[in-house]
């Protein structure tokens, strides 16, 4: 079953379980009220919840279909072994559910709390205004191989510059030319592509989800700027985390976008990129 990832929801549960860890092995009930707004169903939070425990974000010992659904719920539950309650009360078409879903540990990785501790500098915007765009579980590969080329912390910020690194690339290009990658991104393989495992969802990546700024670039003659300016684009807009820098996001971008494309938009694209970015765009 495939889910949404969203860095709203992994906040919420990053900080709830944080706000326990002094306690060692506890239990912690989360709520309906703690998502109030997040239009959260079971097999979301379920889901949000397996992949940080996969991730090695948080430490929380289960056993089962993470994905329940309702009928599954009490098979998970492992009474002499596990000390983390999670209230079941999401999205339930017929009102709440009386079961717990029980973990044995509940508590934050290093990795976790330097996850906690970024986003409390800068919280997901979707907290204040609303559910946040979400990273839809097909698409994680591609997110994290950036995150790892990139050293990035997570997928959430794989996403964001991902999305910079295409917003400043379709500024150069013509429409036609962006068009021709989004197509070829959302398309069956054709014979050129290498890796052709998540069309659709990179495609959606390509798009602009401004509408404004999607308009501008239908309408507007294509950019001009230098390789600087590139690098530069990706580097504010983006809000680098420390350890990495626009170069090596650029490059981590470029290398897991090729492998989606044909050697002919390969070569299209390298057309419209300036000096250094295209030769990166060419080695990546």
């Amino acid at each position: 079953m495939t889910i949404s990832l969203r860095d709203d929801v992994m906040y919420i549960l990053l900080n709830k379980i944080h706000e326990q860890d002094s306690k060692g092995i506890h239990s912690v009930d989360f709520q309906a009220t703690d998502f109030t707004g997040r239009n959260l169903t079971i097999a979301d939070f379920l889901g949000h919840l397996d992949y940080l425990n996969q991730k090695q974000y948080i430490i929380a010992d289960f056993s089962g279909n993470a994905y329940a659904n309702q009928e599954d719920v009490p098979d998970l539950i492992d009474e002499e072994t596990v000390d983390f309650r999670v209230a079941n009360t999401f999205g339930a078409p017929d009102g709440p559910l009386p079961h717990l879903i029980k973990f044995k540990k509940a508590q934050l990785t290093e990795k976790g709390v330097k996850m906690l501790e970024r986003m409390e500098k800068d919280p997901p915007q979707a907290l204040m205004k609303g559910v946040s765009s979400p990273i839809v579980d097909k698409y994680t590969p591609f997110l994290e191989e950036v995150a790892l080329k990139a050293e990035l912390p997570d997928i959430f910020d794989a996403r964001d510059l991902s999305t910079i690194v295409y917003r400043t690339m379709r500024d150069l290009m013509t429409t036609e030319a962006a068009k021709t990658v989004e197509s070829e991104l959302h398309e069956e393989a054709e014979e050129g592509a290498t890796n052709k495992r998540l069309q659709d969802e990179i495609a959606d990546l390509w798009k602009d989800d401004n509408p404004i700024v999607a308009w501008l670039s239908k309408v507007r003659p294509p950019l001009k700027f230098d390789a600087d300016t590139f690098i530069f684009r990706v580097e504010k807009e983006g809000g680098l985390p420390r350890g990495t820098s626009g170069e090596k996001v650029i490059n981590a971008v470029f290398a897991a976008t090729k492998e989606e494309l044909s050697e002919d938009t390969i070569q299209e694209v390298s057309k419209f990129l300036p000096g250094k970015i295209k030769d990166m765009w060419e080695a990546a």
